[in-house]
């Protein structure tokens, strides 16, 4: 049992001092149940516990339910779908339950459910507070929906909470993810008491959505009005400088770091290394990548990525084999980054015995993004049936993604016979995926096989799919 010896139950009976009557030793107090949940560092302990609530009847108060449901659903040894049933049994749950709840869901990964549980907590008659919104916005962001995003800023009006800094924050980034800039825009020049959290957002939004001249002129505004940023915001917009490609930008933020003499330090250090790899400027990245004096798994990835990205095959298999000589034990982004310099480069003995030893030497489960890189990599040097029977091995189901990299090989090798499989496993998930059917007309064109391409133009018109204007497939090595 979890619980302290002192708070330890037993079964056996004791006698009362002074009468003949039975009695159980004393049960635990509220708080200190509440205390050890805070305490748990597993679902073992936290199950536990629940059932020691159960049995003392203490799970009906709420601020006992609360600690439970806030492991369960916030702790990385939690369980969402436990949190749910406990939440679901919780008789009118309170604000707080309610606000962990959607925190969790706007995380998971369909954060859609963030919103349909504020949609139930509102027809249950509950009114949000300012703590709310921004876990609900979270969602918004996660799931890039500019649909939800209206909807939940009308909430805010109604609630007024509209100058709430934490909740218009919130709504810019919402809208930003969601590339409405100018909702986003009209939120932040419209609130007056702005701080370097809203810049930074603001600044990132911009540069998230490629948008480098406004992120650049919003950054030099922020400078003028006596905002300075510091290591996080630094970290953050680089970080949307490296996804979107503004070197520019980077450039920027890199030399009012010198100019104020921001010591660079791992986390800055790695976010500049990854922001200059993922735009090319590889000798730059290089230079600052040897000159850290400290450097975790999250530099050396952002290192191997970039020279991954950039087509640097053989620096990128000497930097992993310098990375295993450092006794730095990689991880599935290294591995990403690896497979997919082999890919490119059309090293398949290589890619292959990489990818055999995630498993056999590190005792890391390939994912669907390792399964692409090696069906891209079979595909690319012929072996098709390699490339199916990898896919069919693999533990999770195939996506359009793979299988599209498959039917691509195919179609650069002319191999029909294997492609027509292929098309039918997308069309299972992808029933009105039309490209799917003109390459492989074309296909059977190139073949000769006429009676073929008219069965399939006759299917696509039967089944009113056209070919929209203005795709193209494109097959190339990138």
């Amino acid at each position: 049992m979890f619980l302290p010896k002192r708070l330890t139950f037993s079964s056996k009976r004791y006698l009362c001092t002074g009468c003949a009557s039975l009695s159980y030793p004393p049960k635990p107090a509220l708080p200190q149940l509440s205390l050890l949940a805070d305490k748990c560092t597993s679902m073992t302990q936290l199950k536990q516990i629940h059932a020691q609530m159960v049995v003392t009847s203490r799970i009906s108060d709420h601020f006992a339910a609360s600690r439970l449901l806030s492991f369960c659903a916030l702790s990385d040894s939690g369980d969402i779908n436990y949190a749910i049933k406990l939440f679901e049994i919780t008789k009118d749950p309170n604000i707080f339950m309610w606000n962990t709840l959607i925190r969790a869901l706007a995380s998971s990964p369909n954060p859609n459910r963030a919103v349909f549980l504020y949609t139930k907590m509102r027809r249950q008659g509950v009114c949000p507070n300012n703590h709310t919104f921004p876990f609900l916005l979270k969602g918004c962001c996660n799931s890039c929906s500019l649909e939800s995003c209206k909807q939940v800023h009308t909430h805010v009006l109604k609630f007024g909470l509209e100058l709430d800094l934490h909740v218009v924050n919130g709504l810019v980034r919402a809208y930003s993810v969601s590339s409405h800039l100018s909702s986003a825009r009209r939120l932040f020049d419209e609130f007056s008491e702005r701080n370097l959290s809203i810049w930074t957002t603001m600044i990132t939004g911009y540069a998230q959505n490629f948008c480098a001249i406004e992120a650049l002129v919003l950054f030099d505004r922020m400078l003028a009005d006596g905002f300075e940023p510091k290591g996080p915001t630094i970290a953050s917009v680089l970080s949307a400088c490296a996804r979107s490609g503004c070197l520019e930008l980077g450039e920027r933020i890199h030399a009012f770091m010198l100019e104020r003499g921001i010591e660079t330090g791992l986390v800055l250090g790695t976010a500049l290394v990854h922001m200059y790899a993922k735009n090319g400027a590889i000798s730059t990245a290089k230079k600052l990548f040897d000159s850290m004096p400290e450097r975790n798994l999250a530099t050396w990835n952002a290192m191997l990525c970039g020279l991954a990205s950039n087509g640097n095959a053989e620096e990128v298999l000497a930097l992993f084999r310098k990375l295993e000589k450092e006794k730095l034990l990689p991880n599935d982004v290294t591995f990403v980054g690896v497979l997919s310099a082999c890919c490119r480069a059309g090293l398949i003995d290589v890619g292959q015995k990489i990818f055999n030893s995630m498993k056999e030497v590190y005792g890391i489960e390939p994912k669907i993004e390792h399964y692409g890189c090696m069906v891209d990599l079979l595909g690319r040097g012929g072996k098709l049936v390699e490339a199916e029977e990898l896919i069919k091995r693999m533990a999770m189901k195939a996506d359009v993604v793979i299988l599209g990299a498959l039917l691509a090989a195919c179609k650069n090798q002319g191999n029909t016979e294997i492609a027509e499989r292929v098309v039918k496993d997308i069309l299972a998930l992808e029933p009105h995926n039309h490209m799917v059917y003109v390459v492989l007309s074309n296909m059977y064109a190139e073949a000769g096989r006429w009676q073929d391409v008219w069965r399939l133009r006759k299917v696509m018109k039967v089944g009113n799919l056209k070919k929209t204007p203005g795709w193209s497939l494109v097959d190339g090595d990138t």
